[in-house]
């Protein structure tokens, strides 16, 4: 493809059998204020499925002038791998990331270029905006923590040559977890300047999730030991590094009070149990400090408070183990 037949950017977006969120974004995506001749559009089925292409197939014939793309990630799997595989299709030298679940407004693709106009600034990230109630749920607060994250998948740009230099996302990440921090320290550790453009904005709603989802996510701390071990400078600095000291109290009292009991020592396994429940307690009422107070809510953050904790541990262990990596 010639220079001049380029587009300007080209978008890519990886997908797992969503189709009407996929639906709600490539909507937003083919309203952009740039002219359809100056991006592109790369969706990427991690699955793949027969709706997802459908889904992308209609676009395409809504909008016959704009360059729709639909490509299967066959090999290997997770938003990472994904990626990978849309922005080595895609024709552009700065390549536009967002997610299926996203909604970009229609001066996001304009005001990204704008960040990238200078040629010495290599990447750039936007705004995301996730409405949430003035009395959250655990779960949408958690959410919500993406409009701190710098260089989230949800809204970055980056150039190609930068891609190329730090070989893409790492693959190891599988998960929806850290694969964004992990290209965004391999990026500033080849010298990169990386800056932040707040114009160009994505709203991400909060999808429904459902109940003690907080106790599946606490795998994702194997992906935290896989970054600190890869980055433990940026990791330091962009990431609480300290170890969750709490977590191993409360999991070291209910470890030594069940063997006390084990032993027949009564007194002692009541007193070690009382102080795992109230080291239980005490984060149940962090959690709902500022959160809905709904009973619902408040059974789930009482129950899921007693577990979290030791399967925390347990995944951190797990990744400093399976990552060589001393990460506590």
């Amino acid at each position: 493809m010639s220079q001049s037949s380029r587009p300007a950017v080209s978008v890519v977006m990886a997908t797992l059998n969503r189709p009407p969120l996929l639906e709600r974004c490539l909507e937003a995506l083919v309203n952009q204020t740039l002219p359809y001749s100056a991006y592109e559009i790369v969706v990427v089925d991690d699955g793949p499925h027969v709706e997802t292409e459908a889904v992308v197939l209609e676009w395409r014939r809504r909008v016959p002038s704009l360059s729709l793309r639909y490509l299967r990630s066959t090999e290997a799997h997770g938003p990472a791998a994904a990626r990978n595989v849309g922005w080595r299709a895609a024709s552009s030298t700065v390549i536009a990331f967002t997610d299926d679940d996203c909604i970009p407004a229609p001066g996001w693709l304009a005001e990204g270029l704008n960040a990238l106009a200078e040629s010495q600034i290599g990447a750039a990230w936007g705004r995301i905006v996730v409405p949430v109630s003035a009395q959250p749920t655990d779960w949408e607060r958690n959410v919500a923590g993406l409009e701190r994250a710098p260089c989230a998948t949800a809204n970055c740009f980056y150039r190609r040559a930068v891609l190329e230099a730090v070989g893409g996302f790492d693959e190891r990440f599988t998960e929806a977890w850290r694969e964004d921090s992990d290209l965004q320290f391999g990026a500033l550790a080849q010298g990169v300047t990386i800056v932040h453009q707040p114009l160009a904005v994505v709203t991400h709603p909060v999808r429904p999730a459902r109940w003690g989802i907080s106790i599946a996510l606490q795998r994702q701390n194997r992906f935290n030991a896989l970054l600190y071990k890869k980055h433990p400078k940026f990791y330091g600095r962009f990431n609480r590094h300290e170890p969750p000291w709490a977590y191993y109290v409360t999991v070291g009292l209910l470890v030594l009070g069940t063997l006390a009991a084990y032993r027949g020592a009564t007194g002692l396994a009541i007193l070690l149990a009382s102080g795992w429940l109230c080291m239980a307690a005490v984060f149940c009422v962090r959690r709902l400090r500022g959160a809905t107070h709904r009973p619902g809510h408040v059974v789930e953050m009482a129950v899921t408070s007693l577990i979290i904790p030791p399967y925390a541990v347990f995944w951190r262990l797990y990744g400093a183990v399976r990552y060589r990596v001393a990460f506590f």
